[in-house]
């Protein structure tokens, strides 16, 4: 074959393949047409509304509101007054020429976050004139919004996921809020949604040219779900007005259920400061405040030794392990003594039934019950263990699992803790004799204490405290409504409640006796190093099928009887009736300020120069 002939063929097919390729690239296969398509589109992202959240009779605790963030476009700007800007925006001039650089930095052509979280009155008031700033636009976004300014502990708040957030966590992009404590937090996925997005067609300089295919392809957010939370606002309302000047907390659980009725922690704070721009603010202030302390749940983190409440417990112990009975006397003269130990008592004196100790808080019977259960077999270490096993069947000493984002386990010693603790083995029961009287090595918190008290209303059992109660996304779950049994038998339950009831009617809280209501409880004073010592009441009520369990605590506050004794039986009085019959007790619980005694505590411990910021 000729060379020409040759060339001309190869050219020929050369064309045919060509155009055989063409024809499969345009017509057979549009993959390349796709991706031309998709490189002329941009999406925008379609925050999802995050679900709210009401508390048991139907009422919001937990909203959204719309907010806005401020977008700009640098590619777009001309001839930009800065000065201008910056008084529409309230912002210097510095930061606007700042905000800029950085945009520009991140893409001339793109749009990027100029401004966070404007609130809808303040993007209201400066839309009209935002036109005059080509470049510069809003994009929607979803806030929390909260109806009322109690139960900032209970509520939580949201905040803006970090890099190492998103790198855990890859269905979060940048920008999205995430829960960081209380509910928020604890039911993210529950009410956090789905985000959706717009797309939109732009050229070469990704500027929009109108909605991709008429929005056929945009994906629309999915709300989160809505919760029902256990709490009952007004009671948690009036449980914040009685702590008013007051540090400590109350926690009320509806025994039946193991549902939280209130978490009150004092000082606390207005949730709302912890939404929008100032949110960064407001948390750095909060967050250094060593002081008050307003971030810091006390219901569920502060750590106190329990005190005379624990006598229940030591009561209940000593008669499932049979080193006393209900019809055990004990004479008391002036305390516990064993050798050199003298634990002092300010009981009546004399011989004591198990009723009377518990009504008089006798300190000499529960350190002698306490004594006779470590030493019951001869063997310290056994019988250590075995009083352990039993109190922590109680909830103490061990985290709950309750549906709170955090917590603390508290203290209850084993065996093994005294070996390490004091350096020997060979101890025996008047060694740690003091946690006969709720001191020594114990440490609860006051949800535990709650708890406890809830499991001796149900004589012997308890239910998982937890926050929700119900869900629009299926039952809660199945731990919090399985009953978990202690290792002390229910005939054991009567007689340690007669003694309550008797702290009432001729005990050591007559004076928070309520007429018409059978009230049981404990009253109890914890040693603290660094001031006054802190008042402790746990109670429930009615005596008989009991609808509400609490422990209050308020910090050196003295004694029981004095603060938390009353508080906790206006509490009951409260929730049980909707009124309030001892107005002369609630006047006094409202207007007691313990700031003065703060005060000279702080300077105890830091010293007269110290600056001192209390913000009750």
């Amino acid at each position: 074959m000729p060379r020409s002939s040759a060339f001309y063929l190869g050219l020929t097919l050369v064309g045919l393949l060509f155009l055989y390729r063409l024809f499969q690239v345009q017509v057979i296969n549009d993959d390349y047409a796709a991706r031309a398509e998709r490189n002329a589109t941009a999406g925008e992202k379609l925050y999802a509304p995050r679900g709210y959240v009401y508390d048991r009779d139907g009422r919001l605790l937990i909203g959204n509101s719309p907010a806005y963030d401020l977008m700009v476009s640098p590619y777009l700007i001309t001839d930009l007054d800065t000065a201008a800007l910056g008084r529409l925006l309230d912002l210097e001039v510095s930061v606007i020429k700042e905000q800029l650089e950085k945009a520009k930095n991140y893409s001339y052509f793109r749009s990027s976050m100029f401004m966070k979280m404007l609130s809808k009155s303040t993007y209201t008031q400066i839309k009209s004139e935002l036109k005059a700033f080509p470049g510069f636009y809003a994009s929607k976004r979803i806030l929390r919004n909260y109806p009322h300014t109690n139960g900032a502990n209970v509520v939580g708040f949201i905040g803006e996921v970090n890099t190492d957030f998103i790198r855990a966590n890859p269905s979060y992009s940048q920008g999205d809020l995430v829960g960081k404590s209380g509910i928020d937090k604890s039911y993210e996925t529950v009410l956090k949604g789905a985000h959706g997005k717009r797309y939109f067609t732009v050229d070469h300089r990704n500027r929009r040219l109108g909605n991709w295919k008429e929005g056929a392809h945009d994906e629309m957010p999915i709300p989160g779900r809505d919760l029902v939370s256990s709490i009952d606002l007004t009671l948690q309302q009036y449980g914040e007005a009685l702590m008013k000047g007051k540090r400590g907390s109350i926690v009320a659980i509806e025994p039946e259920t193991g549902e939280i009725l209130a978490l009150v922690t004092s000082p606390s704070y207005d949730p709302n400061e912890l939404v929008g721009r100032l949110r960064s603010k407001n948390y750095t202030r909060m967050y250094y405040d060593s002081i008050n302390k307003p971030l810091f749940d006390r219901g569920i983190l502060a750590e106190y030794p329990p005190g005379s409440p624990f006598k229940l417990i030591g009561a209940l112990v000593g008669l499932e392990e049979g080193v006393i009975t209900p019809r055990t006397s004990i004479t008391c003269y002036d305390g516990f003594h064993f050798g050199s130990l003298h634990v002092a008592c300010h009981c009546k004196g004399g011989t004591l039934a198990l009723n009377e100790a518990i009504s008089e808080s006798c300190n000499n019977y529960f350190c002698t019950i306490y004594q006779r259960t470590i030493d019951k077999s001869g063997d310290a270490h056994t019988g250590m263990d075995r009083w352990s096993e039993h109190v922590k069947s109680f909830g103490l000493g061990t985290f709950l699992g309750n549906d709170l984002p955090t917590g603390r386990k508290g203290l209850i010693p084993d065996a093994s803790y005294y070996d390490r603790f004091l350096g020997y083995s060979t101890w025996k029961g008047a060694t740690s004799v003091s946690n006969g009287i709720g001191q020594g090595e114990l440490v609860a918190t006051p949800i535990q204490l709650a708890n406890m008290t809830a499991a001796i209303a149900n004589r012997g059992y308890y239910y998982t405290p937890h926050i929700i109660r119900e869900s629009d996304h299926g039952p809660i779950d199945s731990a919090f409504i399985t009953p978990r049994y202690t290792t002390v038998a229910p005939k054991h339950f009567d007689v340690v409640i007669d003694g309550m009831y008797a702290v009432f009617e001729h005990g050591t809280a007559k004076g928070s006796r309520i007429p018409h209501i059978m009230q049981c409880g404990k009253t109890g004073t914890a040693q603290n190093p660094h001031g006054q010592d802190h008042s402790i009441f746990v109670s429930f009520a009615p005596k008989d099928q009991p609808k509400i369990a609490l422990a209050v605590i308020i910090e050196n506050g003295y004694w029981g009887s004095r603060w938390a004794a009353p508080i906790a039986s206006l509490m009951t009085e409260m929730y049980l009736t909707d009124t309030i019959t001892r107005h002369a007790l609630e006047e006094r619980m409202f207007e007691g300020d313990l700031h003065e005694e703060y005060r000279q505590q702080h300077v105890v411990i830091y010293g007269e120069d110290s600056t001192y910021q209390a913000n009750f």
